[in-house]
């Protein structure tokens, strides 16, 4: 059994899963297994990945099932104590997971941590803005906002992934932002201050191009995290208070748009959500945004070993 299972999942990258792969075998720590998922690519993304050999698993989806999807695949083919995510379009430096070993390795109790990285959009590094920043320790409320953890910058502990549960397929983007939450309710998730993440942005594949409104999702998240039961009571008014801003936003977007019947039920949702009817994933008998019929995927992975 390796120390860290590295799962990159990735849909027509060609071109850019190549350099991810090699980031990871560059790494000065060496005790480390790889996942690639194949999300259903349509280009060459095989050929770029055979040429690796025996230095990874791959793994392809038969159709394009969504990065949620692809990440619970690679989770549930680990078997390693810890487990990093790397986003076919990102890469990392050399140092980056010795130095996230050695974070565990020194605070035995953390079950999650993360590095900084650096932006780079559209060819340029760029400076992320103060609301961008990251924090350390407990993260839930400023992270109620907006997701304030990187998928290739994060490190968790398997049996943290085995509490919360896996990705939520339900979720066409945001699902990301549903797991830190789910994560930063019950425990600290820590920042390493070395920016040893390379992040491209800027270009119209990314989820955040091809999704407009992205509030929606984010919104289902935070009345999911309400129905939980996992809240206290500080994080509870923490949570409808953010969902009391986010609501009116959207809600008011959708009438602009000319869509009464959604606006309406987003405009009344915080205060259906408060009275314990709230029932989000359907509107009038259609769900919020279409996910191809995908089954959700929350409940905890099976424990191996």
């Amino acid at each position: 059994m390796t120390t860290v299972t590295v799962i990159i999942p990735t849909f027509n990258r060609a071109q850019k899963v190549a350099r991810a792969i090699s980031s990871v075998l560059g790494q000065t720590f060496a005790d480390f297994e790889i996942i690639v998922v194949n999300d259903g690519s349509q280009d060459n993304t095989g050929h770029a990945v055979a040429q690796f050999g025996e230095d990874l698993t791959y793994i392809s989806h038969a159709s394009n099932l969504g990065v949620s999807a692809a990440r619970n695949t690679g989770i549930k083919e680990s078997a390693s104590p810890l487990i990093a995510f790397l986003d076919s379009d990102d890469y990392w430096l050399p140092e980056k997971l010795a130095t996230q070993v050695d974070f565990f390795n020194n605070h035995q109790d953390a079950v999650a941590c993360q590095t900084e990285e650096s932006w780079i959009r559209n060819g340029r590094r760029v400076n992320p803005k103060k609301k961008h920043m990251k924090p350390s320790g407990d993260i839930f409320e400023p992270s109620l906002k907006l997701c304030l953890v990187s998928p290739s910058a994060v490190m968790l502990k398997r049996t943290l992934v085995e509490e919360v549960g896996l990705f939520d397929e339900g979720l066409p983007a945001c699902e990301d932002y549903d797991l830190w939450l789910r994560i930063a309710c019950r425990y600290p998730i820590y920042l390493i201050n070395k920016h040893l993440v390379v992040k491209e942005g800027g270009h119209p594949d990314q989820l955040s191009a091809r999704h407009r409104g992205m509030d929606r999702f984010r919104i289902h998240a935070l009345v999911k995290l309400v129905k939980s039961g996992k809240l206290n009571k500080s994080q509870l008014e923490a949570t409808l208070k953010e969902l009391s801003l986010k609501c009116p936003v959207y809600g008011n977007g959708c009438l602009k748009r000319g869509k009464k019947a959604e606006g309406e039920y987003y405009l009344r949702l915080p205060e259906i959500v408060k009275k314990g009817l709230a029932a989000p994933m359907r509107l009038k008998g259609k769900h919020l945004w279409a996910n191809n019929g995908r089954k959700r995927s929350e409940c905890p992975i099976k424990k191996k070993g």
